[in-house]
């Protein structure tokens, strides 16, 4: 009996001590610090973050609000659309950011296909600045084709064109390669921008 009853004072006093450890973990409403607000502090001898989002992404963070799938609001700032641009324009674009290349016709479409790299570097500014310079000078002997200069880990590289097929790789690369300029120029099977 002494067993039982000391036993159930232990379940009990195990319940209270939940009770209290989940009421402990409750935000209190009054001067409760935010997620983003903890992140934001400043602390001595420590870094600072500072975070730049929309309100409703902070809100959503923050839990503040809940999301709701298919929810749609009005975007706060203007969206600029993208402008369209002459067939004979270059695009310059970045390979991270596909998706602000200009739509010229159809839809793009992200698949396989192939590119011709015409510089690689090393990761330091002066490779930068040599793939830039590469990106500058092929575009003095062609005109009509896309250029993508960024970091590819561990180096800069400047790469032209979205071929579908090998084929036409290797025409543009024999193009390429009677300008005398750039003798290093081979072709690189990667992922490529194409328009349906």
């Amino acid at each position: 009996m002494k067993r039982d009853i000391s036993r159930g004072l232990n379940i009990v006093a195990a319940h209270l001590l939940f009770f209290i450890y989940c009421i402990m973990l409750q935000p209190s409403p009054a001067g409760a610090q935010t997620f983003t607000e903890y992140l934001t502090r400043i602390r001595a001898g420590e870094a600072t973050v500072s975070l730049h989002q929309d309100e409703e992404i902070d809100a959503l963070v923050n839990g503040l609000v809940s999301y709701a799938p298919g929810r749609t609001t009005a975007p706060k700032r203007t969206v600029r659309p993208l402008a369209a641009l002459a067939a004979d324009t270059v695009a310059v674009a970045d390979s991270s950011a596909w998706t602000d290349l200009p739509l010229l016709t159809g839809r793009r479409v992200r698949m396989n296909g192939y590119r011709i790299q015409i510089y690689a570097g090393g990761d330091n500014r002066k490779s930068k600045a040599e793939a830039y310079a590469a990106a500058a000078a092929i575009r003095n002997y062609f005109d009509d084709v896309t250029v993508y200069t960024n970091f590819i880990s561990p180096r800069w590289v400047c790469r032209i064109g979205d071929f579908k097929t090998r084929e036409e790789a290797a025409q543009m690369l024999s193009n390429i390669r009677q300008t005398g300029a750039f003798r290093e120029a081979f072709i690189v099977k990667t992922k490529i921008i194409a328009l349906y």
